[in-house]
């Protein structure tokens, strides 16, 4: 059990944060570990162990702060000092970079090479291998459920553990140059509030045929709002959506899906399946009612069926029986056939955020090669993801968004890590 590990030592920093976001840093630490005082919790001592822990590792953090006010890379550090302050020797930690921006990665690098230092086991699970190179001792390699092999660092490259991983060699993407066709895709000065609070601030954008055109930017500055917008999961405050040139700004889901709009989402369990719905049901989830999956309301359940199991070789998802339930899959597994029914259904504009969270490097490429061939027959692709290095190897354009404003707009020949991490961090575009 999760107690059992905690106490043999072990604890895990998560992907995706387990955190009371309104509670506070001190409160989230110590939780089912809390210090008391005449049988209540004691408050001054949860801060005073915190605030200590902080000094000890390196780590700062204010113990007052509500986990709703801190950033993806404090919330993570959050998280460490978690299962610091249970004592862990062993501490594993999954894709703990894939939310981060390029200096949140390089402080998070330091602090592990830090508690190795210190003399704790860390484990990390990731599909980045230049990390791996740059943090660890060795490398153990898995490729579908199995072990394939054990590496030194100091006696491989990354061609070589690559080659380990996809169990073939991947050649570097070349992306040809492609003059753009006309808008599909045109935002003017979206606003938008949440709870009373302002999210998007006059954002514009705009996205031709043919085009891949990132959206870069920290998690939480405005990015998922957007998508809700342009997918008719919520409605702006003010400005204007035209997808081939009809204002969709207050339409529903239904019709902008008709009307041209396919949307690989985000969070692939909230809003890009049922888990309980069966692959077959998942694999034309939104597009139930074109006359080529149903007719007078009836589902043309042969041709589905086929229909599915297309995309599920096309894509190389792992499955038992095609009646399996959605939540049966891998969350690699569940993301590729979401991957593969918004591109296969052949909108013109494609929302793709973060379309490759959770796959292996294989797939990764295989994803990758699906959105450049879309681009290639004239599709028009917004790229939201929070891999810088995704969208600089994929992008046209991309655009920076940092507190609900585009902070700055690049053509391929002007962007680099170093300009775009800048502005993501909130600096000013000169």
């Amino acid at each position: 059990s999760v107690r059992d590990a905690i106490e043999l030592g072990i604890g895990m920093v998560q992907q995706h944060f387990m955190l009371f976001n309104d509670y506070t840093v001190a409160e989230n630490i110590v939780y089912g570990k809390e210090p008391s005082r005449k049988g209540f919790f004691d408050r001054k001592k949860a801060k005073e162990i915190v605030r200590q822990l902080s000094e000890k590792y390196g780590l700062e953090i204010d113990p007052d702060l509500k986990v709703n006010d801190c950033s993806v890379g404090m919330r993570q550090r959050i998280e460490i000092l978690k299962v610091l302050y249970q004592d862990a020797d062993i501490i594993i930690f999954d894709e703990p970079t894939a939310v981060l921006v390029p200096k949140e990665i390089e402080e998070l690098l330091k602090t592990l090479k830090y508690l190795s230092g210190l003399g704790k086991s860390i484990i990390i699970i990731t599909h980045k291998l230049q990390e791996v190179m740059d943090v660890a001792d060795r490398a153990v390699i898995m490729r579908k459920g199995k072990y394939v092999g054990e590496r030194r660092i100091e006696n491989t490259t990354i061609k070589e553990l690559s080659y380990l991983m996809v169990g073939r060699g991947i050649p570097p993407r070349e992306i040809e140059e492609k003059k753009p066709g006309k808008a599909v895709l045109e935002v003017e000065n979206l606003t938008f509030s949440k709870d009373g609070v302002s999210v998007l601030k006059g954002v514009s954008l705009c996205v031709r045929e043919g085009e891949i055109v990132g959206l870069a930017g920290v998690s939480g500055n405005g990015q998922t709002e957007l998508i809700q917008c342009l997918t008719g999961l919520a409605h702006p405050d003010g400005g204007s959506i035209r997808l081939n040139g009809q204002e969709i700004s207050h339409m529903g889901v239904r019709k902008i899906r008709e009307a041209g709009c396919a949307h690989i989402p985000e969070d692939r369990y909230a809003y890009g399946c049922a888990v309980k719905a069966s692959l077959e049901e998942t694999s034309i989830m939104g597009y139930e009612h074109q006359e080529e999956f149903s007719s007078k309301g009836i589902l043309n359940t042969n041709h589905n069926r086929q229909f599915t199991k297309n995309l599920l070789e096309k894509y190389d998802v792992k499955y038992d029986r095609i009646a399996d339930q959605a939540g049966a899959l891998s969350g690699g597994n569940i993301q590729k056939l979401i991957v593969a029914r918004e591109i296969e259904h052949h909108s013109k504009f494609l929302i793709a955020a973060e379309p490759t969270r959770g796959v292996d490097i294989g797939a990764q490429e295989f994803i990758h090669d699906q959105l450049v061939e879309k681009r290639r027959k004239d599709g028009a692709i917004l790229l939201v993801s929070s891999e810088l290095s995704e969208i600089l190897s994929l992008s046209d354009r991309v655009y920076v968004i940092y507190d609900g404003l585009i902070r700055g707009e690049f053509e391929r020949m002007e962007f680099s890590t170093e300009k775009v991490g800048y502005l993501m961090m909130g600096g000013r575009n000169e």
